[in-house]
């Protein structure tokens, strides 16, 4: 575990597995690079949430957890990363099963034009799911987990679309349960959304965490403090400080911590 994380007297992070292990971790863009030396242990059923100026990383960092920056040609990544003790980097890994194992859910949202249902049955689908009854129950689950099931239950076979930006990010999210992730992955997932849909997943992540190890980036330092566990703050690719929430925001142990969160920079 790196320095910067400070453990607190009433609470030890041992309490909690590991579910990520980064070591060491350089990302480069071509001949940019933008992650230097990222090491940081991700706890299991635990918020973590990433916060920083924009263009600090923190989107380059999510998106390597789930191989997604393998897309960008030129990218390339230096060090481990750990998914429990299996390195995701390695020669041997099925990039499919990785991204069922750690889902995503993006800043705006993007249902597949098709069904409420379909949209959630579609990874099942893909992994081989063919019973209808046990769709049917998956998609229930999914859309319970995602705290939809009840807006929705009646018009499953309408078209995502007619759904509000709110509940069409939900449906991400439900989409995005369906597989049965470990971990989740939330690139500001509320900012385009308004304070009411806002609070409404930010109350789901509560309830995620139970099942799953949550990992958000937020541009929005008062989100970060209401629902993460666990805040890491970067500045120009690198984590400055990472420890509890709670510390980070009242006795944060780096100036430019603290500058960051007072809003005298970033």
């Amino acid at each position: 575990m790196q320095n910067g994380l400070r453990q607190s007297p009433d609470r030890n992070y041992k309490d909690h597995a590991v579910k990520l292990t980064l070591n060491q971790v350089n990302f480069f863009y071509g001949d940019r690079q933008a992650l230097f030396k990222i090491d940081i242990e991700i706890l299991t059923n635990q918020v973590t949430s990433f916060i920083g100026p924009s263009g600090c990383g923190k989107s380059t960092l999510l998106r390597c957890l789930n191989r997604l920056n393998d897309l960008v040609e030129g990218a390339r990544l230096e060090g481990t990363m750990l998914l429990d003790g299996i390195d995701i980097y390695g020669p041997n890994v099925d990039i499919t099963d990785l991204r069922k194992r750690v889902g995503m859910v993006f800043q705006k949202s993007n249902p597949f034009p098709k069904s409420i249902y379909e949209n959630v049955a579609y990874g099942p689908r893909l992994h081989g799911i063919r019973n209808r009854g046990r769709l049917d129950q998956i998609v229930e689950e999914g859309l319970i987990g995602a705290g939809l099931w009840e807006e929705v239950k009646d018009r499953l076979q309408a078209s995502a679309f007619g759904l509000s930006g709110g509940q069409q990010q939900r449906l991400c999210i439900a989409r995005a349960l369906a597989v049965k992730p470990d971990v989740l992955l939330m690139d500001e997932p509320c900012s385009a959304l308004d304070p009411v849909a806002t609070a409404k997943i930010e109350e789901l992540l509560f309830s995620l965490k139970q099942d799953l190890t949550v990992v958000i980036v937020t541009h929005n330092m008062q989100q970060a403090a209401r629902v993460s566990d666990w805040t890491a703050f970067m500045y120009l690719g690198e984590i400055v400080e990472y420890g509890l929430t709670k510390e980070i925001f009242t006795t944060p142990s780096k100036k430019q911590t603290d500058d960051y969160i007072t809003g005298r920079f970033g």
